[in-house]
């Protein structure tokens, strides 16, 4: 097995993805560098990551120039979706050697629908048909949040053929749902006699907040709980991905060339300064996964991560883990019905910050 923690995931049947996209690692080759020697083989982004890209210096300043010559009525809306396409697109064009590599199964590059539309099925559906139409490529995903709202969409979006990445996942139970919704939109194709083996989709399980937001309420006995929620519930997932995919659900689209919707880990990055820095790694390396990383948690892996397959260490008594925290009194549908709460409004509040950025720059540049 290599010697590079983030190569021997690969080999251990997880994908590695980078949670982050910045012009700078395009144009200056940091990107096909990381793809060369870490075998990485995907990029997400999100609104934040992009607010971090696009307000945080005048890396983008040329672009803005440039788009805004060609339209100078361009919205800050269209204008930030005129340059975050442009990273996507070459960003895909960087990992499509990958994308190739692994008959389409990695080398995806995602992005998001506007967090303003995480309660609009209709505008989510029109929103994700114009931005997959814009990237243009095979190789890259349009992001959904796992809203109520977004489930239906989500099915759509498959029976069109457009790939997607389903974000924000926190509960069991809206994983189930966006699982049924994978089915029932391949299932749509099928009936209508059009492809299924080259549409992709990851469902995005977020992790560590779940601990983030547990471990507070934890004292006394309850103490010995503290950092195991996490990790239970994601086991949880597998198991029920498991349960799915390799059951007899999948087999009549599998027949087709159908594949499963990976769970991908999101969130992996560890917020409480007493647990290992790659604690949300190694706990959940298994087949058919995928692990986004931040970068500080992927350069702490390649310096000190430990691959062996442990998803199924401890997934006998995930269930029990979860029940016992119930039994204390933490009500886990709360929790995570808050969680999404708060991803939609932290990714809605970078995005209207993002667009004031772009608002400023565009003034100032105009002057």
């Amino acid at each position: 097995m290599s010697t590079n923690p983030l190569k021997a995931l690969g080999q251990l049947g997880q994908s590695v993805w980078y949670d982050n996209i910045h012009r700078d690692m395009l144009d200056g080759g940091e990107l096909a560098r990381l793809v060369t020697d870490d075998d990485l083989r995907g990029v997400t982004s999100n609104p934040t990551i992009f607010d971090k890209a696009i307000s945080g210096g005048d890396t983008y300043d040329n672009a803005i120039a440039a788009a805004l010559r060609e339209n100078a009525e361009l919205s800050s809306a269209e204008l930030f979706n005129h340059l975050a396409v442009a990273d996507i697109r070459d960003a895909a064009d960087v990992l499509d050697p990958v994308y190739q590599r692994t008959g389409g199964e990695d080398g995806m590059v995602s992005m998001e629908v506007s967090p303003a539309l995480a309660h609009d099925t209709d505008g989510t559906i029109a929103e994700a048909r114009r931005l997959w139409a814009w990237m243009d490529r095979p190789n890259v995903m349009v992001k959904v949040p796992a809203t109520a709202e977004g489930v239906p969409a989500i099915e759509t979006l498959i029976a069109d053929g457009i790939n997607v990445n389903v974000t924000l996942l926190f509960s069991l139970r809206r994983y189930a749902e966006v699982v049924d919704a994978y089915l029932a939109g391949l299932q749509q194709r099928a009936r209508r006699g059009e492809a299924v083996d080259h549409v992709r989709s990851v469902a995005s399980f977020f992790v560590s907040r779940v601990d983030s937001a547990i471990d507070p309420r934890l004292d006394g006995e309850l103490a010995t709980l503290r950092g195991t929620a996490a990790i239970a519930n994601a086991q949880c997932a597998y198991r029920h991905f498991e349960e799915v995919f390799d059951g007899g659900r999948f087999d009549d689209l599998r027949a087709l060339g159908a594949r499963e919707q990976r769970l991908l880990w999101a969130s992996t990055g560890t917020k409480n300064p007493d647990y290992s820095d790659v604690m949300y790694v190694e706990a959940l390396i298994g087949d058919r996964t995928v692990n986004t990383l931040p970068p500080a948690t992927y350069d702490a892996y390649r310096d000190h991560g430990d691959p062996k397959p442990r998803i199924h260490d401890g997934m006998d008594t995930a269930a029990a883990t979860l029940s016992r925290l119930e039994q204390a009194g933490i009500d886990l549908a709360e929790v995570t019905a808050t969680l999404e709460r708060d991803g939609v409004q932290a990714f809605l509040d970078s995005y209207n910050n993002l667009l004031r950025s772009l608002d400023d720059k565009a003034s100032a540049l105009a002057a």
